[in-house]
């Protein structure tokens, strides 16, 4: 099931191979891994996307194509993980981070009034709390994300071999 799912909305391989702004990675696209739905491959595209989503830069996605390449997970999973960050969620998710962030390193929180010129103007105090709760909550969701997914994967084998055995049985 997960494996029909995904299938479903992933771009042709080939098509991703033809570009010719890629070309320069050579040989590397043409792993097997970066493009089959296996547990280990779609398990690690959960962990790389699910970090780098965390990463509060305009280069996630390219961070995680290249970490996808060098660790041999799904390249496009990888890179749409990272859109869990979008400038719709980002707000959120990133104020979610600093609260985080805040509370482990047991700071005060942002007194000022809440608005652009203040945040900027306040980035000292707001940045080291805010990146270590992107650097928290990446790990985790890393971690849980790869975990989480080989654990929904094996159940799914497991559960549809069982139902082959009893329609088999049934017969």
């Amino acid at each position: 099931m997960p494996k029909k799912i995904i299938k479903k909305y992933l771009p042709d391989p080939e098509k991703i191979k033809a570009i010719k702004s890629l070309h320069f990675l050579g040989d590397r696209l043409h792993d097997p891994n970066l493009w089959h739905l296996n547990r280990h491959s779609v398990s690690l595209a959960f962990a790389v996307g699910l970090f780098f989503a965390w990463v509060p830069t305009p280069t996630q996605m390219a961070m995680a194509a290249a970490v996808a390449l060098f660790v041999r997970a799904n390249l496009p999973i990888s890179v749409a993980l990272v859109w869990i960050t979008n400038p719709i969620t980002m707000p959120a998710l990133f104020y979610f981070a600093y609260r985080v962030g805040i509370w482990i390193l047991n700071k005060p929180h942002f007194a000022g009034e809440f608005s652009v010129e203040n945040v900027f103007s306040s980035m000292a105090d707001i940045g080291g709390p805010f990146l270590f709760g992107c650097l928290v909550l990446g790990i985790t969701c890393s971690t849980l994300g790869y975990f989480g997914m080989n654990a929904f994967w094996r159940w799914n084998v497991t559960h549809r071999w069982n139902v082959r055995k009893k329609v088999r049985a049934g017969n």
